[in-house]
């Protein structure tokens, strides 16, 4: 019962601070509409300009919009100290978190995670591993000789198949709920407009991080006023390694249930050379950003969002520092223990996926989508036209 009460508090919490961040946004935004410098740094601006004022579903849209690049804050003549308080990133940053618990499914997990994003990542991870290394405890030693990679002879392969496919599947079911409401609320009736070549225009701004170059390809400010496009590649590090290790496991899942080949496969096989060379940027990227995170100028971010980008970088980091040191030891006596550490932190990922960063990927997408359509629409006011 407490449990509930405590679960239904922070629910009321969460919409107070969802009318606050909002009303935020509309009061910002309604100065930016009478200034428009920075119309031309990125997407949020020329979205800006088609409105007079910005309910909450506009505030969801355009904080998801934005990627936070900060170029906005240090061009702005009404940033802090000036009395207006012009802060757009943080504002937005602020209304992002919102969207992931706002649009979580069930919503009463992203009340949890929002508060123990690092933590919760972290329990998870090694509560599986724990369990996965006491059962083969339980059956015997924990390092064995002469496996030589012989995974499933620790894990039968179609229980690894029925846990780790049932809780991905889970996780995009969850996501496909959040970002089909998300959808529902920001999307408006009009006039049609060619779908694919909206669909090319936002997966190639998702793609290249289009709007990481802060609006004139130099990147990011980062701690200051100095511009970087580190941010930008530490990105594309992480999606791509994420990206290769999620083709090697596809490959291999081919490879099992087309052609009967079994795991371990060779070194120079096709999912052996994806699975490296995603984990290598899975080790850069993640390291990379948390560096940067750790430098971050506190005016550009919501503090509060930190434990959830850490337990994300986190996360990917020791996957795939567990995953490299599985085929480099694979075939050594500490074969089972590596597999379970590894597992569990997959695992861990798995579950959490729907109420972590990992979400803003999904969020960012359908905003770039809506952009893309909208502005193949009639500006209905034409606040940016003169």
């Amino acid at each position: 019962m407490a449990a509930v009460e405590d679960l239904m508090g922070l629910a009321r919490q969460a919409e107070s601070e969802l009318d606050n961040n909002a009303a935020e946004v509309d009061r910002i935004l309604h100065i930016c509409n009478a200034c428009r410098y920075c119309e031309s740094f990125c997407a949020v601006f020329p979205a800006m300009t088609r409105r007079l004022d910005f309910n909450v579903a506009d505030a969801h849209y355009l904080a998801n919009l934005c990627h936070n690049c900060s170029a906005c804050l240090y061009a702005c003549q009404y940033a802090p100290p000036h009395e207006f308080g012009v802060n757009l990133p943080k504002t937005l940053a602020r209304v992002r978190r919102d969207t992931y618990i706002e649009y979580a499914f069930p919503k009463a997990f992203g009340e949890l995670y929002r508060r123990n994003g690092l933590t919760v990542a972290m329990a998870v991870s090694l509560g599986v591993a724990a369990f996965l290394i006491a059962t083969i405890a339980i059956r015997g030693s924990l390092l064995v000789h002469g496996l030589e990679g012989e995974f499933y002879a620790i894990f039968p392969h179609n229980l690894l198949a029925v846990l780790f496919g049932a809780s991905f599947l889970f996780s995009i079911a969850a996501l496909a709920v959040g970002v089909t409401r998300f959808w529902r609320q920001v999307s408006e009736p009009g006039r049609p407009v060619p779908l694919s070549d909206a669909v090319g225009e936002a997966a190639k701004s998702a793609l290249t991080l289009q709007y990481l170059g802060g609006g004139h390809g130099d990147g990011c400010n980062n701690e200051d006023d100095g511009f970087t496009l580190w941010r930008r590649r530490f990105h594309h590090f992480t999606f791509y390694g994420f990206m290769l290790c999620f083709a090697s496991t596809s490959v291999a899942t081919l490879y099992h249930y087309l052609f009967a080949i079994e795991a371990p496969y060779p070194v120079f096989s096709l999912p052996v050379i994806l699975g490296t060379l995603g984990g290598v940027g899975l080790l850069i990227g993640p390291a990379g950003l948390f560096w940067l995170n750790m430098k971050r100028n506190q005016m550009q971010t919501d503090e509060r969002q930190k434990v959830m980008d850490r337990g994300f970088i986190a996360l990917l980091f020791f996957i795939s520092l567990t995953g490299l040191a599985l085929l480099i030891w694979r075939e050594s006596a500490a074969m089972p223990l590596l597999l379970a550490i590894h597992l569990g932190f997959v695992m861990g990922l798995f579950l959490t996926l729907p109420y972590g960063k990992f979400a803003h990927g999904i969020f960012r997408c359908a905003a770039l989508l809506k952009h893309a359509i909208e502005k193949r629409r009639p500006n209905p006011i034409q606040a940016g036209s003169d």
